[in-house]
């Protein structure tokens, strides 16, 4: 075998204009045949300069040559990122797209095309490349036509990682896939085969997949009438828990700016998803939890909805999943929460003055294993006063034992997190310091107000705040009330919501250890 497959590697670096199609087939055979039976061929093949040639050999017109090429190439570059970032860079993707193209009605070389995408698919720098060919358009056509599971798989699996790039989503949005993707669900809903389950779920987790590109989610939502978005509507209140965590991360991922918020709260999307969270109080399915609190906290988002919101009863509905035990849940329940109280004061000092609520903060914001859930338990207690003003809620806070976490708050790494940590503090102590005062000197604020005036890395607002809170500390009695530059207090933007993920990985991601996530694009939390 060995002298053969010598004799083989020359035959086919020598490849002349005349070589004929059997005399390459017989050597590529025979290379097949040794990689096949030794996995250590591969070294030898590379170390003797076969990959280009046989990368040229992709331009062969032979159907069977072609099958052959594609076939060694996979075998010597499989598992080697390095090997097959040689292979991008000698331009062999769009190379396979043509083929793939040209031969869609040979099954054997659109596999094998398939195969090789979704090898390379995986490395970053081939998307780039993907996205400047018509790949979206030719898989699009090719899934069309299958009727087996195991080709529909197959394609799929290619779909998925090409689907993260921006560019190739909204190309395979423009191709149809959606349409695709609409249509088996629609056909497995129903079914209870092992099959259609996992069909259902890849189609409709793709789905999500694609509402993660902004240009991708505005095309399909077409000012809240696109069909798309009506069918999406329509998963909410199904019985399939997979379509039920679908459709709310479909609608966590419209909410993404304030003008699909304001549309979609406006035409009645509020009752539907606390209807959903209803259905999963008691012992019901977290990932679905916690798809429906992202989608609710996005949407409380924009200034005109909050009132709307809270006159729904969404504080409510949200409070009933104060007993969860999951950190994804509290970390969205948390934040749902800290979007419908900005500016709301009546609903600020409502929730303020719930001492199960404030209790519950307090337990969290000593939840050192889980920071997101840990920071927006502290961000939630600030909001508390910030928004309400009130002596009862303050009065509640220290009752609970909460101070003391406002004021390590205010050495927190994030800057916004400690202005408003210094801005709740200095509320207090113009409101009601004799309350707070035990506290406060327990937590030892004044070293701390110390270190970060003599700090040189503090940020001008943090030095800023800590005066306003000093004078306050000072002039208690006697002081007019604190004045705070808003742009230290404003509401965060929506999150971007993927799915899976056992923490929402906020791509989020939904970065759930930070203090200022975006509008998210949401992931669910089941990874």
């Amino acid at each position: 075998m060995g002298d053969n497959l010598s004799e083989a590697l020359k035959k086919l670096k020598i490849i002349s204009t005349d070589s004929t199609a059997d005399s390459l087939e017989e050597c590529l055979d025979c290379l097949l045949q040794a990689l096949a039976q030794n996995k250590f061929m591969r070294n030898p093949c590379v170390d003797a300069g076969l990959i280009p040639p046989l990368v040229q050999l992709l331009n062969c017109k032979d159907q069977e040559v072609l099958l052959h090429t594609g076939r060694a190439l996979g075998n010597i570059c499989y598992d080697s990122h390095t090997l097959q970032s040689q292979l991008i860079n000698m331009g062999v993707i769009p190379t396979l797209v043509k083929l793939l193209g040209v031969h869609c009605q040979n099954a054997a070389l659109t596999e094998m095309c398939l195969v090789a995408f979704g090898n390379l698919a995986e490395l970053d720098s081939s998307k780039e490349q993907f996205a400047y060919t018509n790949i979206a358009e030719e898989l699009v056509k090719l899934f069309k036509k299958q009727i087996e599971h195991d080709k529909k798989e197959m394609i799929f699996e290619v779909l998925a990682p090409l689907a993260e790039n921006d560019v190739i989503k909204l190309q395979l949005v423009e191709a149809g896939l959606v349409e695709c993707l609409l249509e088996i669900v629609q056909k497995t809903v129903d079914s209870d085969k092992e099959d259609d389950i996992a069909e259902l779920k890849t189609a409709s987790d793709l789905m999500v997949l694609l509402l993660l590109g902004d240009e991708s989610m505005q095309k399909l939502f077409e000012g809240g009438k696109g069909s798309v978005f009506q069918r999406v509507l329509s998963w909410i209140p199904s019985n399939s828990h997979q379509l039920q965590l679908a459709g709310a991360l479909a609608i966590a991922n419209f909410a993404r700016n304030d003008g699909n918020c304001i549309h979609m709260v406006d035409n009645g999307i509020v009752q539907k998803l606390m209807d959903l969270l209803d259905r999963h109080v008691e012992d019901g399915n977290v990932t679905v939890q916690h798809a429906a609190l992202s989608a609710l906290r996005n949407l409380a988002i924009p200034v005109v909805n909050k009132a709307k919101m809270l006159s729904a009863g969404v504080a409510e509905a949200v409070l009933k999943f104060l007993r969860s035990e999951m950190p994804p849940v509290q970390f969205k329940l948390l934040g749902t929460l800290r979007m419908l109280i900005d500016a709301q004061a009546e609903a600020a000092e409502h929730l303020g003055k719930n001492v199960k609520l404030v209790e519950r903060l307090v337990e969290w914001c000593e939840t050192k294993d889980h920071a997101g859930v840990m920071g927006e338990s502290n961000r939630l207690l600030s909001a508390l006063i910030r928004h309400s003003k009130s002596k009862d809620v303050i009065r509640t806070i220290v009752q609970s034992g909460g101070i003391k976490h406002l004021v390590t708050m205010a050495t927190s790494e994030h800057v916004i997190m400690q202005n408003e940590a210094l801005v709740a503090l200095a509320l207090i102590a113009a409101l009601d310091l004799v309350t707070a005062e035990k506290d406060l000197e327990n937590a030892q604020l004044v070293q701390i107000l110390h270190r970060l005036l003599s700090d040189d890395r503090s940020a001008p607002e943090i030095k800023y705040n800590s005066m306003v809170l000093i004078c306050a500390l000072i002039g208690s009695g006697e002081a007019g009330p604190v004045w705070v530059p808003s742009r230290f207090t404003r509401a965060c933007p929506q999150e971007k919501i993927p799915t899976g993920g056992d923490t929402p990985r906020d791509t989020h991601k939904d970065s759930d250890d930070s203090p200022e996530a975006p509008q998210e694009d949401v992931e669910s939390a089941e990874n």
